[in-house]
């Protein structure tokens, strides 16, 4: 059966990994803020643009490793591609945010965006903090990924892929350390 059929079967949110499907942890509420805050700036910025953002209701299939992900927020210019005939899954975000989960932190910055880099239109990843104030961004240059980091309220994100200002206070808009 393959990859995205078996998935399709499974109960709840999960994730197909090499022929295995894998339970999605639940998130915090911090986690659902902050996700939400994004991808609510993003809509509404980019609205009249060539830029769409998509929550994480959507799967990303990513052909090389064989594995459906669900990224918090991915944005896409002009129409997402689908995956053949499935319209619940897509293949070419240029931009994906994670926030992260103390139980999958690593894999978010090590497997999840090695299998990102896989993707041709992927130029762009934010890993987002949800217990304290920290974003990393990560964007693709001629010689490889720029790292930056961010840790000041007052403070924005550009996003070269998009080409936006993202305040890092509308994203942790609501949410509560502690």
């Amino acid at each position: 059966m393959r990859g995205s059929a078996i998935a399709r079967k499974a109960e709840g949110r999960s994730e197909y990994r090499d022929g295995e499907i894998v339970p999605m942890p639940g998130r915090s509420l911090n986690h659902s803020r902050i996700g939400g805050n994004v991808f609510a700036f993003l809509k509404f910025i980019m609205r009249d643009t060539r830029f769409e953002p998509i929550n994480s209701d959507l799967r990303l299939w990513i052909p090389d490793y064989r594995r459906g992900l669900y990224p918090d927020v991915m944005v896409f210019e002009g129409e997402p591609q689908l995956n053949g005939d499935r319209r619940d899954e897509v293949l070419n975000p240029i931009l994906i945010v994670e926030v992260l989960s103390p139980s999958t932190a690593s894999y978010d910055r090590e497997s999840k965006f090695r299998m990102y880099r896989s993707i041709k239109s992927f130029r762009e990843y934010l890993l987002i903090e949800q217990d304290e104030l920290f974003v990393e961004r990560y964007s693709k240059q001629t010689q490889g990924w720029l790292l930056g980091e961010f840790k000041d309220l007052e403070r924005s994100i550009f996003l070269e892929s998009v080409g936006i200002e993202l305040p890092i206070a509308e994203i942790y808009r609501g949410v509560v350390f502690g």
